[in-house]
């Protein structure tokens, strides 16, 4: 695979990438047996495997690194995760990482998909509006995503190719611009912290912030497939 990967707020690069990740998984099946040997199957969604890989976090912060994958572990909230095309919102079911020495600590994760962006905007069964604003309300939580809603809220906003749909697409891109940022700050306290209180108010607003990249990345990539 490619050198993107991105979980959170952490991005893999080198030897942190694996060669290659797995996705999919199952379709949920009642299976009703009547008699004669007649089947009636019903399908009851979508089952997604868990999404695992390893690698080996490596320079001079390894093991911090390592540790703000441990720390959003512990916390267990939806995170974004991306590579390539692939998009998912999911929680950190695993993670164990092994300490040989300071720049070379190696890791694997385990990864339970909540949601998968791709497939929800190909299914949605409310309007794209509905959909993004919801997104948008539930991502208020971690930001302030007032302006994206209002620019929403603009008559031909979802239809593509208009100057509100523009307009819509720039806020949610700004909003996640002013997460990431935040995102960065948190990160940057979280390392530098001395005492386990501000280590855990770092960390708490870390996965308040990465729960708030996840439902603004669903919300971008549901405007990017509108068409009307």
């Amino acid at each position: 695979m490619s050198g993107y990967l991105q979980l959170g707020p952490v991005s893999f690069a080198q030897f942190e990438v694996p060669p290659r990740i797995g996705f999919g998984g199952a379709q949920r099946l009642a299976v009703h047996r009547l008699p004669g040997g007649a089947r009636v199957i019903d399908a009851m969604g979508a089952d997604d495997q868990p999404i695992v890989w390893q690698g080996i976090f490596t320079g001079s912060d390894a093991a911090e690194r390592a540790r703000l994958l441990d720390v959003l572990r512990i916390e267990g909230l939806p995170l974004p995760l991306a590579w390539d095309g692939f998009a998912y919102l999911v929680v950190i079911a695993g993670f164990q990482a092994t300490y040989e020495r300071s720049n070379w600590v190696p890791y694997c994760i385990t990864c339970t998909v909540l949601a998968d962006p791709a497939v929800l905007a190909t299914s949605i069964a409310t309007s794209l509006v509905a959909t993004v604003q919801g997104d948008l309300l539930a991502a208020n939580a971690g930001t302030d995503t007032t302006a994206a809603q209002a620019a929403l809220a603009a008559p031909g906003a979802t239809t593509l190719g208009t100057a509100n749909y523009d307009g819509a697409v720039a806020s949610v891109t700004a909003a996640q611009t002013q997460v990431a940022a935040g995102m960065s700050s948190a990160n940057t306290s979280l390392l530098a912290a001395t005492d386990p209180v501000s280590a855990a108010s770092a960390a708490g607003r870390l996965a308040q912030l990465a729960d708030a990249q996840g439902y603004l990345g669903r919300a971008a990539a549901n405007l990017a497939n509108a068409t009307s």
